[in-house]
């Protein structure tokens, strides 16, 4: 969602006042800083307040959640009614900035929002649920629990349904639970599906869910932002580290996102830089709800200038000041590579991304050229500067691997049951990194629930 000075990324002539907006949300805009629409708000908006279903696909850091946040509002401010509005997210922490930007665009109307997520308890949540807030954003697995075992909670009399990255939704086989929702709830309401990217899925969902929509497009199907200057260092695999802690070094007055594939490259590498002295931190989807939350809050505070994460943050997350992103391990779709770098250069600023390409990689960095239409340019590196760092990263590489084996053996095989039990049937909303894109999943315990 834009901050400030967006006007670079919007229509000269356009104002919220003039798309229609009612003056409480004039207002709570202003507070916020939001002078200007961006493109998919000037677009989105004027459709939405006639009450036409809308699929908006529009780069990620682009004012997508306003866009389908104000209209919402709106329509409450002329009829307010509890379960009004249920937006579906596809992880938890996006959830949580979806319910956050509500609240504050609505503020002047008294707005109530629930977040109904895996991973916390579901009786604080059916609790939530009976007072009937105004707008439930949940992730599905989670959503599905409740319609089928909350005792007097269903969504009958629901005006609105939001699909909010809606690839992603399809892509973490969410697509039984969705199906399941569909069913729940009236066939006469108004639909948004927003997505940064494209796919035949999302298609193929528009034509379940939506009835004579408006497609409202911003950016080509795969696209970067302008602001965006995208760099490679092609290294040898063994050296990987090495260049890592090199870049981190050499960057370290900026925030910085490192994004890898697994949660183990994840965990190695937050300890690894612990070591050297770098205050990282790192975001995964076997960490529990509050800690997932508290790293994304040390981060965005600037408490800690590291961030190492798995694919969990690179979906939707607002995160205002990252300034590099870099990613350790490529990732093996291009869309993915694409909502990674969005994570910087957001609303206009300005940021990079430098991705490391081993001689194993080459392929699936061609590919990525190849979609976003532009080549990357080559990092510089000092080769002095990084074999002097090479002893002391080796080292910090053992510690960090060593400690991994202590920790796992500390924890036993008790970790796995109560994993299981907390997260109940939405804990599929952290596949995305415990199992490697394109990878075989787990075969999960049949048993036990």
């Amino acid at each position: 969602m834009p901050t400030p000075e967006e006007a670079s990324t919007s229509t000269a002539a356009t104002t919220f006042k003039s798309l229609g907006l009612i003056d409480p949300l004039l207002e709570a805009l202003d507070q916020l800083k939001f002078t200007t629409p961006t493109d998919i708000q000037a677009e989105a908006l004027p459709h939405a307040l006639e009450g036409r279903d809308i699929i908006g696909v529009a780069s990620t850091g682009s004012g997508k959640t306003a866009a389908f946040a104000l209209p919402i509002l709106q329509k409450l401010w002329e009829e307010p009614k509890g379960l009004s509005a249920c937006v579906l997210a596809p992880t938890r922490e996006l959830a949580y900035q979806i319910s956050q930007q509500f609240e504050s665009l609505g503020s002047a109307m008294g707005v109530r929002c629930a977040v109904v997520i895996g991973g916390t308890d579901m009786v604080s949540q059916a609790v939530a649920l009976a007072k009937k807030p105004h707008v439930i954003v949940a992730t599905p697995g989670r959503l599905v629990d409740h319609l089928e075992n909350t005792k007097g909670f269903s969504l009958r009399g629901l005006r609105f349904l939001i699909l909010d990255e809606a690839d992603r939704l399809l892509d973490m086989d969410f697509g039984p639970a969705i199906d399941k929702i569909l069913k729940l709830i009236p066939k006469e309401r108004t639909t948004y599906l927003y997505s940064a990217t494209m796919t035949t899925k999302v298609a193929k969902l528009q034509r379940a869910s939506l009835s004579n929509p408006v497609r409202v497009e911003v950016s080509a199907k795969y696209s970067t932002v302008s602001t965006l200057l995208q760099y490679y260092l092609f290294v040898p695999l063994s050296q990987k580290d090495v260049h890592l802690i090199y870049l981190v070094n050499s960057l370290a007055q900026n925030s910085i996102m490192i994004f890898t594939g697994t949660v183990q490259n994840t965990m190695r590498l937050s300890i690894m830089l612990r070591t050297l002295g770098f205050p990282a931190v790192p975001l995964h989807g076997q960490l529990s709800q509050s800690s997932r939350l508290g790293a994304l809050g040390k981060f965005k505070s600037g408490g800690r200038n590291v961030l190492v994460a798995t694919d969990v943050a690179s979906r939707g997350l607002d995160i205002p000041s990252v300034d590099i992103v870099i990613n350790y391990d490529i990732p093996t779709h291009s869309k993915d590579y694409i909502h990674r770098v969005g994570r910087t250069a957001r609303a206009g600023r300005s940021g990079k991304s430098i991705t490391l390409v081993t001689q194993y990689d080459v392929e699936l960095i061609q590919r990525i050229e190849a979609v976003i239409g532009k080549k990357m340019d080559l990092w510089p590196t000092d080769k002095e500067e990084v074999a002097l760092l090479r002893e002391r990263v080796d080292e910090a590489a053992r510690l960090a691997i060593n400690e991994l084996k202590e920790q796992h053996h500390a924890k036993g095989h008790g970790r796995k049951r109560r994993r299981d039990d907390a997260g109940g049937r939405d804990d599929r909303d952290r596949d995305d990194d415990v199992v490697q894109a394109d990878l075989p999943k787990p075969k999960k315990n049949k048993g036990r629930r």
